[in-house]
C-alpha cells in the first residue's frame, strides 16, 4: 500500500467489485473517449471480448505473480475512486513499465492523479528495481499531457497508431522518466511544485477540472 495524505494506491481485489462497476458506471461517459478497446478480429484471428470484472482482476493478478504488472486501485478520503496500473514490465537490460489509468470525474483537479503517479514511479525505483517508467497519451488529450508535465516528465516522441483506444487505432505520445532524473523521488518534487498553491493560489474548481482527464493505459 502506498500513502500520500487522503491518496491511498492499494492492490486490486474481487472484494472490490461492487465500487468500482459504481464509479465506472457513473463515468462512463467520461471515460469512454480514452479507454483502450479490442480491435475486430482478422479473418485468422481469435475472437476476443471484454472480459468481466472478476477475469480482469485475475488476469492482472497472474500478471503481477509473474512479475509484469503492479495492478492498483486508487483511493480518495476512503472510497474507490480510480485504477492506476504499471504494465508491460520489462526485466533484464531495460528494467522499464509504463502506467495507465483512470479516475473518478468527481475527484478531478484535486492532485489526486499526480500524487497517485508520483508515488507509484517513486515505488516503482525505489522498491520494485525499475529504471525507466513512460506514461504514452493521445495527443489531443492536453488535460492528460498537462499531469505528466507537472510531474516534469520527457517527451520523447510520437508512436503512430499504437493503441485501439476509442474503436480506433490512435496515435500516441511518450513521456518518460528515468531514475536518475528523479534521486530526490517524484513525490517529493510534485509537492514541491505544490507549494504555491497549498499557499492560497489554488485555481477555482472550473480551472482545476479541466486540468486532468483520465486515460486508460497508454490513452
Amino acid at each position: 500500500m502506498l500513502v500520500d495524505g487522503d491518496i491511498v494506491l492499494r492492490p486490486i481485489k474481487l472484494r472490490d467489485q461492487k465500487a468500482w462497476r459504481e464509479v465506472n458506471r457513473r463515468n462512463r461517459d467520461w471515460l469512454r473517449p480514452w479507454e483502450a478497446t479490442i480491435p475486430p478480429p482478422t479473418p485468422s484471428g481469435p475472437v476476443t471480448h471484454r472480459p468481466t470484472y472478476r477475469q480482469m482482476v485475475r488476469h492482472l493478478r497472474s500478471e503481477a505473480g509473474a512479475g509484469r504488472m503492479l495492478p492498483f486501485v486508487i483511493e480518495y478520503q476512503g472510497r474507490l475512486v480510480g485504477q492506476l496500473t504499471v504494465a508491460g514490465i520489462t526485466w533484464g537490460s531495460m528494467c522499464s513499465g509504463h502506467v495507465g489509468y483512470w479516475v473518478d470525474e468527481t475527484v478531478a483537479g484535486r492532485g489526486v492523479v499526480p500524487t497517485a503517479v508520483a508515488m507509484v514511479v517513486d515505488h516503482c525505483f525505489r522498491s520494485v528495481g525499475l529504471h525507466r517508467v513512460e506514461v504514452c497519451i493521445r495527443p489531443e488529450n492536453g488535460p492528460s499531457r498537462r499531469v505528466v508535465e507537472k510531474l516534469g516528465f520527457r517527451e520523447e516522441g510520437l508512436r503512430p497508431r499504437y493503441l485501439h483506444i476509442d474503436g480506433a487505432w490512435r496515435d500516441h505520445l511518450v513521456f518518460a522518466l528515468t531514475a536518475e532524473e528523479v534521486p530526490d523521488g517524484l513525490l517529493t518534487r510534485w509537492h514541491r511544485a505544490r507549494t504555491p498553491q497549498r499557499s492560497g493560489h489554488e485555481l477555482p474548481e472550473h480551472d482545476r477540472r479541466n486540468r486532468e482527464i483520465p486515460h486508460g493505459p497508454g490513452n
